[in-house]
């Protein structure tokens, strides 16, 4: 069976079994009014909280539990091209259709939050959370300001958000210019940190759970450079939770 887009859907009648095994899509379809319909999340699907009760806990993003999904028997899975595996996606496709996104820019999210709109049949629900997105992005004044930066990910090793990403995307949407010239994402030594002479250092919250002690380590290794604990998920979860972004940046840039 081959991977879904928008435009070869074949479903006579909307997916009325729904396995997300993505955590800020898995938020998108609660916000598309999907409760009824999706059977089975992930271990990191912390959005909304009282679906880590109601729903099928199927394993990690990396580590499906495969056996659990063919129980649940879904009429959809929705999956993304860099959190998961790709041996077990390739298999589920052979039985199940598989709806594979793979975002690397804000139009991207927007397109992908359009045609699982469209696939569930919420597509006045997906326009209108579109245009709220739009509208906060619109409504966020970065006129003026350009700055310099490193969004890391990780600790032992150091790794930062590269280009070709979400994350870099969204930097630059809200006036950061990434250091990171290479794609992905990176690991860095001290040294080459220094050597970019960052204005600001963002340390995220997710995947590595960066924490205000962090914030000190780095204060002293970069005492020029502005060093902020940031939201993992408004930086990094493409979907519903887009709109929350602007007014947190708004609040972070005039820290």
């Amino acid at each position: 069976m081959p991977f879904l887009d928008a435009n070869t859907i074949t479903f006579e009648t909307a997916p009325q079994r729904i396995i997300s095994l993505v955590p800020s899509i898995t938020e998108l379809l609660f916000d598309l009014n999907l409760d009824e319909t999706v059977v089975g999340i992930t271990k990191f699907c912390v959005h909304p909280t009282h679906w880590i009760k109601s729903k099928a806990n199927i394993g990690g993003t990396k580590q499906l539990n495969l056996e659990k999904i063919q129980a649940l028997k879904p009429d959809l899975i929705i999956a993304n091209k860099e959190e998961q595996e790709k041996e077990q996606i390739e298999f589920l496709a052979k039985t199940y259709p598989v709806y594979l996104t793979n975002i690397d820019t804000y139009d991207d999210a927007l397109e992908m939050i359009a045609e699982i709109g469209k696939i569930t049949n919420r597509s006045l629900d997906a326009e209108n959370l579109i245009k709220e997105i739009d509208l906060e992005f619109n409504n966020l004044n970065v006129q003026g300001f350009s700055k310099s930066c490193i969004y890391l990910i990780w600790n032992n090793p150091i790794m930062a958000s590269g280009q070709q990403t979400y994350i870099n995307a969204i930097l630059e949407k809200i006036g950061f210019q990434n250091c990171i010239k290479v794609n992905r994402y990176p690991a860095l030594e001290l040294n080459q940190m220094h050597a970019l002479n960052p204005e600001y250092i963002l340390l995220s919250t997710e995947p590595y759970p960066f924490k205000n002690k962090h914030v000190d380590e780095f204060k002293r290794q970069f005492p020029q450079t502005k060093i902020r604990l940031v939201d993992g998920e408004l930086f990094s979860w493409y979907g519903s939770r887009m709109r929350l972004l602007p007014k947190y940046v708004a609040e972070l840039l005039c820290d």
